[in-house]
């Protein structure tokens, strides 16, 4: 093979191996573009496994919520989730405790007592000799009270035309101006207004015990005029019950959801020990509460609500049930999450037992504020120590916690200052549980019925007064166009 030739043929091997890496080049490339789509995707999938496992972990979280780590009302736990459930640990078990001194019921003194049947024996239990009738100063008592037959009493007016005997004019007798313009009085209308309004009972319900009880046939029409009727008679109770919230040194406010004819609205209550208000608002945003509120007077206890924050915070207390609530939920997460929360719950059991032992008479004022100090200074340090960590879910709460800093520990300094808003959640809840069952009210007159009956209620249940028995005398005023009473009365006499 000649020079030339065998140049050639390695010339032609040569251009065969460029082929054939050309070829592996791209397989390369190939091969490097399908593991980079394989990255993208593994990485694709990485994403969103970890924001499905975010969803999950929320998701949980939300399924493990109740009353006891949660804003949640009780209503709203699932069965054996509530607090205190038989069998749980350390929970006592329902009905009377082993050792628990029973109760009787109390005996009615004598002047209160209707009818008196004296039993005497007949005959002596040892010789059988008949027995004279002689009073025992100590004779057993035993009483049975039974309701009496219901017959309501109608009112028959009669305006008579009479001819004038000289003219020969008829003239009708005037209306009696103090003759009810309802065909119910004063009782049945409040008997009424205190089912529906109070009772919460629906108005076909109300119809239909009306006629079982006592015997009225009334419509369901009538039932609402009633309310409105009574509704108006009351109005200046409520208005004076509104004046004594807002002249208080100390008050307790709260507000859920209500709904007419299926629109969201806002209801709120502001409470004292005192006089209760409730008032349903168009929504709960602040420039909407600040004229519930009047001249924001006193001390305000509530929980962390934005809405509330024209309420200058050194004249708050924030509600310490919230927050163990949401420390509650810091602990049952995994990891520095559940650490932290262990630790808080730690210092908040610190701080509800000094309180207890104050509120028993154990400790002094003075006492108290010294006892606090470490707790405070201990706690806040690890609320600050929370937000530095960036825990997600976690650190945010506890930044917006010590936003509240100074309202805090306003009842450690003040009288008359509770650590909790459990007073204005109790007050909620009657009308919280109306709302579930009744699904709030149609109007804005059904709205205004309800809170004025329920703040009358409230209030005259906390100065000790019948509720039926007011809102007669109010009916009564409405009717005779006099001065409504009042709800306070004592502290009118003391002024």
């Amino acid at each position: 093979m000649t020079p030339e030739e065998r140049s050639a043929e390695l010339e032609r091997e040569l251009a065969a191996k460029d082929v054939q890496l050309a070829q592996l080049s791209a397989r390369v490339a190939e091969q490097d573009a399908l593991l980079e789509t394989q990255h993208v995707r593994i990485a694709a999938q990485d994403a969103r496994i970890a924001q499905l496992e975010k969803q999950v972990a929320e998701l949980l979280e939300k399924l493990g919520r109740n009353s006891g780590n949660s804003n949640l009302p009780p209503s709203s736990d699932r069965p054996g989730a509530r607090a205190g459930q038989k069998g749980g640990p350390g929970k006592r078990n329902r009905g009377g405790q082993k050792g628990h001194r029973g109760t009787r019921r109390a005996l009615l003194p004598v002047e209160k007592v209707d009818d008196v049947v004296d039993l005497f024996p007949t005959e002596c239990s040892a010789c059988w000799m008949a027995l004279p009738e002689v009073l025992d100063r100590c004779a057993k008592r035993y009483q049975v009270t039974e309701l009496p037959a219901f017959e309501p009493h109608t009112t028959e007016y009669r305006r008579h035309t009479v001819q004038c005997p000289g003219c020969r004019s008829s003239t009708c007798a005037p209306f009696d101006a103090r003759i009810p313009r309802s065909p119910f009085g004063p009782r049945l209308m409040s008997a009424v207004a205190l089912l529906t309004g109070v009772y919460h009972l629906s108005r076909r319900r109300t119809v239909q015990l009306l006629s079982d009880l006592v015997g009225v046939n009334i419509s369901l029409g009538a039932v609402s005029a009633v309310e409105a009727r009574v509704s108006e008679a009351v109005e200046p109770a409520v208005q004076e019950a509104c004046a004594h919230v807002n002249r208080a040194s100390v008050k307790h406010t709260d507000g859920t959801s209500w709904l007419r004819a299926g629109m969201m609205l806002s209801l709120w209550t502001i409470a004292t020990s005192l006089a209760t208000v409730f008032k349903i608002l168009p929504n709960g945003r602040a420039d909407t509460l600040r004229p519930l509120h009047g001249r924001l007077r006193g001390i305000l206890v509530s929980d962390r609500a934005t809405a509330l924050n024209f309420w200058t915070m050194e004249r708050r207390q924030i509600c310490w049930a919230h927050l163990l609530r949401k420390f509650v939920s810091f602990e049952e997460r995994a990891g520095p999450a559940g650490d932290l929360g262990t630790e808080l719950l730690e210092y908040t059991g610190v701080m509800f037992r000094y309180w207890h032992d104050y509120r028993d008479g154990k400790l002094g004022r003075d006492m108290l504020r010294t006892w606090m100090v470490p707790v405070r200074q201990q706690l806040e340090a690890l609320l600050e120590r929370a937000v530095a960590a960036k825990i997600d879910g976690v650190s945010g709460s506890c930044a917006d916690m010590l936003a509240h800093r100074a309202a805090l520990w306003t009842f450690v300094d003040r009288d008359g200052v509770e650590p909790t808003n459990n007073h204005a959640e109790r007050e909620l809840r009657a009308f919280v549980l109306w709302r579930k069952r009744s699904f709030g009210s149609q109007s804005e007159r059904g709205d205004r019925f309800a809170e004025r009956l329920m703040t009358i209620a409230h209030t005259a249940r906390k100065q000790s007064k019948n509720v039926l028995e007011f809102l007669t005398a109010c009916c009564v005023a409405a009717l005779d166009r006099s001065a409504t009473p009042s709800l306070f009365e004592r502290e009118r006499v003391a002024a």
